[in-house]
Order: structure tokens, then C-alpha cells, then sequence
């Protein structure tokens, strides 16, 4: 007889799962320590999902959807196209990173360490891409956004974003500096019209 989904399961799950990931980081947490922690059995958790690479896709969605949600909001009120340009990739390239013991690792090392089988869906990617591919679209000035394909850019983008999160989880507390996005703001919008970002 099949298993009834329970939804207070589900999210004792998630609780303890991101709790784990959080603390202890993707490579140490096992499905058998998420079991223990929700307080429930290895087996149960089966009955939810598949795998280990699955429950963290069911938390880190979630969660970077509501950073870029709140950057989102952010982004919208700032008019000057630098200043606009320097929130974004402060965010990706700095904060997000920072954020919760470096828990965006915890997409990286699933990601390194997954099987064939455990079969990567990249329609969270693509989701991010598309919402900094807007926000592209709408900084940059005419001439230059009219060279640049945005969805290519804000690949780049992303790509550099993996790169930082490595980076600001082997060496604790190292961070994207001012002169790093500076220097991006001048490759895309110019260095005509610079002002000097607020130090950090």
C-alpha cells in the first residue's frame, strides 16, 4: 500500500534538512542525519524525495528565490543605471554569498559530486538568469545594450557568482571587493560616467 504524503512531514523534512545544510554544509549531511533530526525514519524520507540532491534543490529554491525576490524590490528603486548596476552584483557577487554560512555552497558541492542519476534540472538557473537578464535590459543604456546579448551576460554572471561563492567559502570572510564590481560596471557601462561607490 502506497505511503499517504503528510505535509507537516514534508516540511519537518525541509526544517531539519536546511538546518543541517546550513550548519554542517552539503557534504556532511546525510538523508539518515536529516531522518534523526525531523525525527522520523531514513525510510520516510524516501517516500518524499529521491535523493539528497533533490531535498536541497526543495530548499535552496525556495530560498534564493526570496533573495533575488527582496534584490528585485531593491533594484526597482534605484534610477541611476550605475548605482543599479553596482546593487546587482554587490548582491550576487557579495551578500548572496555571505548569506547563512555560505549556504549557496551547498548547491556547488551537490552539483560536483552528483550522478547521472540524480539527473541536474537547471530550471532554477534559467529562472535567475532571466530575472538579471531584466534587470540587464533595463540598466543598461541603448548602444551597449544593444551589443550585449543580456541572456549571455547574465550567464557570465552566474558563472562569476559560483566562482565567488567558492571563493568566500575557502577563505572565511574573503568577499568580492569594490574595485571587482567597479571594474564590471566600467566593461559594461563605460567609464565616462563614474561614481565613486559607497566604501564597504
Amino acid at each position: 500500500m502506497a505511503q499517504v504524503k503528510k505535509e507537516q512531514v514534508r516540511d519537518a523534512i525541509l526544517r531539519a534538512a536546511e538546518r543541517l545544510f546550513r550548519r554542517d554544509g552539503y557534504q556532511a549531511t546525510t538523508l539518515a542525519r536529516v531522518a534523526r533530526e525531523a525525527g522520523i525514519s531514513p525510510a520516510t524520507v524516501y517516500v518524499y524525495f529521491d535523493s539528497k540532491l533533490a531535498t536541497l534543490y526543495a530548499v535552496y529554491d525556495p530560498w534564493l528565490r526570496r533573495r533575488l525576490g527582496a534584490l528585485a524590490r531593491r533594484l526597482a528603486s534605484i534610477r541611476e543605471p550605475r548605482a543599479r548596476l553596482r546593487a546587482l552584483l554587490a548582491a550576487l557577487w557579495r551578500d548572496i554569498p555571505a548569506w547563512h554560512n555560505c549556504f549557496a555552497n551547498n548547491l556547488i558541492q551537490a552539483l560536483a559530486t552528483s550522478t547521472l542519476q540524480e539527473r541536474y534540472d537547471p530550471a532554477l538557473l534559467r529562472w535567475v538568469e532571466a530575472r538579471i537578464a531584466e534587470v540587464l535590459r533595463d540598466t543598461l543604456p541603448p548602444q551597449r545594450s544593444n551589443s550585449l546579448r543580456q541572456a549571455h551576460l547574465a550567464h557570465i554572471l552566474m558563472m562569476a557568482f559560483d566562482g565567488f561563492v567558492i571563493h568566500r567559502r575557502l577563505r572565511r570572510g574573503a568577499a568580492c571587493s569594490d574595485a571587482c564590481i567597479e571594474g564590471v560596471c566600467d566593461l559594461l557601462l563605460g567609464a565616462g560616467d563614474r561614481r565613486k561607490p559607497a566604501h564597504r
